[in-house]
């Protein structure tokens, strides 16, 4: 049996943890090493792919900054998240708000600290993601559709920055990535409309709140008719290996996405709209593995 202290040092573990959502953390770094072997770097052997130090590196200071990005996050909309995540919100209270700050100033060093081993380069590409989660979660987000692109850009850092190391320029990686783009785009006003209540007791200006539900409808239905585009490409013109199977699906599942979208009336409902569209990005990071399902025995030397 745990002690009455141990069992409080592992609530707050847990809560830290769901502080800066570990899981999506390691989500993230999964996606960015199964990209590197699989889409950005396929000429290269495998085991200098996985031990590639600067990689390495790239893949740790993506993780320390998006930990310390949802750590400001989380402490900027403490207040919002008691209405729209009472139960998350005080598992996160477990921990303090001046604790979230230290930890979030020693990510942030070490993310210039692991930076600086890769290039000065590196240093201030980091150095400016950190400051636009900062300026993005103390100003923007609460700017209609600006805080949403500037959401969905943050969200896709963590790969330009793998893309611009391996610099491969090929047409398949851009529409690979304005696909996962215009999905997390979606998945940003789907988040609108689920936090509506929060947002407007906190006098967030989002889209839904100002003009309404239906116009946020009719906008993300425009992103995912454009979604749609990106991956018949992907099935149609590129050699994506087995890989087509899941654009395919995702046509299917989108259809479907529209049909619930245009039905739902609360909460609940976008709730489950916003977590088909994770379930259908999560999904996207493993069937990357059926670009080439050799590629571990034929790239191993």
């Amino acid at each position: 049996m745990l002690s009455r202290k141990n069992k409080l040092l592992l609530f707050k573990l847990l809560s830290l943890f769901s502080v800066v959502r570990g899981y999506n953390i390691l989500v993230i770094t999964l996606a960015q090493y199964l990209a590197s072997i699989y889409i950005l770097a396929p000429h290269i052997p495998l085991q200098h792919v996985i031990l590639d130090l600067n990689l390495f590196l790239i893949v740790t200071a993506s993780a320390l900054t998006i930990a310390s990005g949802y750590i400001i996050n989380n402490f900027y909309d403490a207040e919002k998240d008691l209405i729209n995540k009472p139960t998350k919100s005080m598992l996160d209270r477990l921990v303090s708000q001046r604790f979230k700050l230290t930890t979030y100033f020693i990510l942030n060093f070490l993310t210039v600290f692991a930076a600086s081993y890769i290039s000065f380069k590196a240093v201030l590409f980091f150095s400016a993601y950190i400051f636009g989660i900062w300026i993005y979660s103390h100003k923007l987000k609460r700017i209609p559709f600006v805080g949403n692109l500037v959401s969905a850009t943050l969200a896709i850092a963590p790969f330009f920055v793998v893309f611009v190391y391996y610099q491969n320029f090929q047409t398949v990686i851009f529409v690979h990535a304005l696909f996962l783009f215009l999905l997390i785009l979606a998945r940003e006003m789907i988040k609108d409309l689920e936090n509506m209540a929060g947002d407007m007791a906190q006098n967030y200006k989002t889209i839904p709140i100002i003009y309404g539900p239906n116009v946020s409808k009719s906008i993300i239905t425009f992103l995912i008719g454009l979604t749609l585009v990106p991956a018949l490409l992907l099935i149609k013109s590129f050699d994506v290996g087995y890989m087509y199977l899941y654009f395919m699906a995702c046509i299917v599942l989108l259809i479907l996405f529209l049909v619930l979208l245009w039905k739902a009336k609360g909460k609940k409902h976008y709730v489950w709209l916003h977590n088909i569209i994770k379930f259908i990005i999560v999904a996207g990071v493993f069937s990357i593995l059926l670009i080439d399902v050799d590629v571990v025995l034929n790239r191993i030397l």
